[in-house]
């Protein structure tokens, strides 16, 4: 069964882009574990799914002027 997380993180969905890319990039260079290398990609998997269900930012008449 899935845990749920709730992550606050101050430059929101971007930093949560930058630890998938992180997880990503550890899992390429982890040749000598390849289970834990499986591991890091599923993880940066889910939370790249997690961030694909958030609606971005509603821009009001006054921001994007």
């Amino acid at each position: 069964m899935a845990s749920v997380l709730l992550l606050q993180l101050a430059g929101g969905a971007a930093e949560a882009s930058e630890i998938v890319e992180a997880l990503l990039t550890a899992a390429s260079v982890r040749s000598d574990e390849p289970a834990l290398a499986e591991r890091w990609r599923r993880m940066a998997d889910d939370i790249s799914s997690s961030l694909d269900h958030i609606r971005p930012p509603h821009l009001t008449q006054e921001h994007t002027e």
